[in-house]
């Protein structure tokens, strides 16, 4: 016999649109065979009940013994020995038509019964259990909504603990319903064929053995084809026997997992987490605007495909775009009272959509997932391979600073990522230029400083008691000179993402490689908060200002500063080099790389303008002296 369609037991836990898209087939199925069947006992018993017209019956029914080839069964695969057997049947019976006038005993033991047995036990099992798995999918989705709704501040513990345990009872209870579900429709495809072929072999055989005429009727070429037909039904029994103990074995090593399935967010201290993933595939919380201020989260299954980001609602035949990930970043972002959120931003620096995951780990894979696949892995020949490369050396190379004292004693080295191309806003030709190499830019192993400018609260409190000596030329009460008598004073709110030492300040292309090896820093050790300051550019200087205390942390000469540049795609990313001279008489190169609110172009033209007056001043005092 051909094999039969199956529903995969392995795949009832996660529980996928695909999987949902199959088993609505199966269901389909069964409600036609349970359609069929109505109408083909409907015609047994008339042969049972109507001596009378007995002609009439076996009329009925040999028409729908022909019926069964133009039911059109969503899985008919395999049906083409039924038919052939039915229609071989439709024969016998237009035979012996004329002869069947008593049945009563010989047809209900041998017809009507089986039939009625295979209606009332295979098909009533169908679908108590189909009522049974769709309760248990609503609890499990009802309990992973409540868990989905935790607070993540002012978490309460057994609270929480109740609802894990709920979300694991209601999909322990999901996964074993939809498991013996699975197993009843993989049964159905054999039990069909028994039932359609066993009560007409009982009424031949019952035709033969009540009527005496029988063997003047039946040759030996029918009697060997009944035989042919009871060997191909104890073969379906054989094979039906052995796909029940297989699936029941498969259904106990299924149930047989660990709490872990189940449970989730188990592991949160210390999840073991794949950065090499370049695809991704599961539920997640899609938030969605209903108004100005209100919002609504929606669960929906997910996948990567390519470059896109598809979504695929639970019955869906197949998934849609919902986001192109080329040369998009995704970060970690703090979302109302839900945990495990993360935000996708489009290459032209508009935030895109913000997810939720269920937990810890699948919140960071999917980052990481994300991430690999905006650097367009996927289009080489071995993405796999070239995703644990790039996150290996990503691991060993970067490691973040958290203070300038630190900045000494850290030998971690940086990593240089590249991502999508970024070209100078100042005044240097494009053309002109020809980009260098990246270790020309920067050295490796050059550490990342991620925290020059320090929170208020933390300034004052070093400071409390007696005045702080600060290695950046911070001060406190002093009022610059040059402030008063600067021809040139614009204001700019930015956020340090960080700086590095770099080996050449020749070209602007130093700023967009500290700009990628720094962006791909934070994503790579999820460092996402920034302090916000005020960047004052006046004809002199650059400060830094603390934006609560008005304390200057930073002080760069204008005549230091060397280059600097805006990233011409995300326009709010601004950086300029810094030429400061060393206690051992040489110079040093450093690049400082800002987040701006307004676009970074303003502040390169305000620094430009700066150095201008720089020039003119000089002239004029050049002039002056002669």
């Amino acid at each position: 016999m051909p094999a039969v369609d199956k529903l995969l037991l392995e795949e009832a836990l996660q529980d996928s649109p695909q999987t949902r898209s199959l088993l609505s087939v199966f269901e389909e199925d069964a409600g036609t065979l349970t359609d069929y069947t109505n109408q083909l006992l409907q015609a047994m018993q008339r042969v049972y009940g109507a001596q009378n017209e007995m002609c009439l019956a076996t009329q009925q029914l040999s028409k729908q013994l022909l019926a069964y080839e133009e039911q059109n069964f969503a899985l008919g695969k395999g049906d083409e020995e039924v038919i052939s057997t039915l229609h071989c049947f439709s024969k016998v019976v237009d035979e012996v038509n004329v002869l069947h006038t008593e049945l009563a005993k010989q047809l209900a033991d041998t017809m009507v019964l089986p039939i009625i047995r295979f209606r009332e036990k295979d098909l009533t099992e169908v679908s108590t259990l189909k009522d049974l798995f769709g309760l248990a999918s609503s609890e499990h989705d009802l309990s992973m909504a409540k868990y989905s709704r935790l607070p993540k501040k002012k978490e309460n513990e057994k609270v929480k603990t109740e609802i894990v345990k709920e979300v694991a009872a209601a999909r322990r209870k999901q996964h074993l319903s939809s498991l013996q579900y699975y197993c009843a429709l993989n049964t159905l495809q054999y039990r069909k064929r028994v039932a359609m072929m066993e009560p007409m072999l009982g009424f031949a055989h019952g035709q033969i053995n009540f009527f005496k005429k029988g063997a003047e009727m039946f040759s030996q070429s029918m009697d060997s084809f009944l035989s042919s037909v009871a060997d191909m039904v104890q073969s379906i029994q054989v094979e039906l026997e052995a796909e029940a103990e297989e699936m029941r074995a498969s259904q106990q090593e299924l149930l047989s997992l660990e709490e872990a399935v189940y449970t989730p967010d188990l592991d949160m201290a210390a999840p073991q987490i794949n950065r090499n993933l370049i695809q991704k595939a599961g539920y997640l919380n899609l938030r969605n605007k209903t108004g100005l201020v209100t919002t609504t989260w929606e669960r929906l299954y997910f996948f990567t495909q390519g470059g896109n980001l598809m979504c695929q609602p639970r019955g869906a035949v197949a998934g849609g775009l919902i986001q192109d990930l080329d040369n998009c970043s995704v970060m970690a972002v703090d979302c109302e009272d839900r945990r495990y959120c993360f935000q996708i931003t489009t290459p032209n620096g508009r935030a895109g959509i913000i997810l939720q995951a269920e937990s810890r780990k699948e919140n960071e894979e999917w980052i990481c997932a994300i991430n690999n696949i905006s650097r367009q892995i996927y289009l080489t020949d071995n993405p796999e391979a070239v995703a644990i490369k790039l996150n290996q050396t990503a691991l060993q190379a970067v490691t973040p600073i958290t203070s300038f004292a630190k900045k000494q004693e850290s030998p971690c080295p940086s990593q240089n990522m590249k991502s999508s191309e970024v070209e100078n806003d100042k005044i240097v030709p494009k053309a002109a230029v020809i980009i260098p190499e990246a270790e020309q830019l920067i050295a490796p192993g050059t550490p990342i400083q991620f925290d020059i400018v320090l929170p208020a609260t933390e300034f004052l409190d070093q400071n409390r008691g007696s005045r702080r000596i600060n290695p950046f030329g911070e001060t406190e009460d002093e009022t610059f000179p040059e402030t008063e008598d600067s021809l040139l004073q614009q204001m700019f709110i930015v956020r340090f993402l960080g700086s590095m030492a770099v080996k050449t300040d020749n070209t602007t292309e130093v700023i967009y490689e500290a700009m990628r090896q720094v962006l791909a820093a934070r994503a790579i050790h999820n460092i996402f908060r920034m302090t916000e300051t005020h960047l004052m550019v006046t004809s002199q200087a650059l400060r830094l200002i603390d934006p609560q205390t008005q304390v200057t942390r930073a002080n760069f000469e204008l005549t230091s500063v060397t280059q600097f540049a805006a990233h011409q795609e995300n326009k709010r990313l601004v950086g300029f080099v810094v030429r400061m001279p060393e206690s051992t008489g040489g110079e040093s190169l450093s690049t400082y790389v800002f987040e701006s609110n307004s676009e970074g172009e303003k502040i390169c033209y305000a620094i430009n303008l700066g150095k201008e007056i720089i020039e003119v001043q000089k002239a004029h005092h050049l002039v002056s002296e002669c």
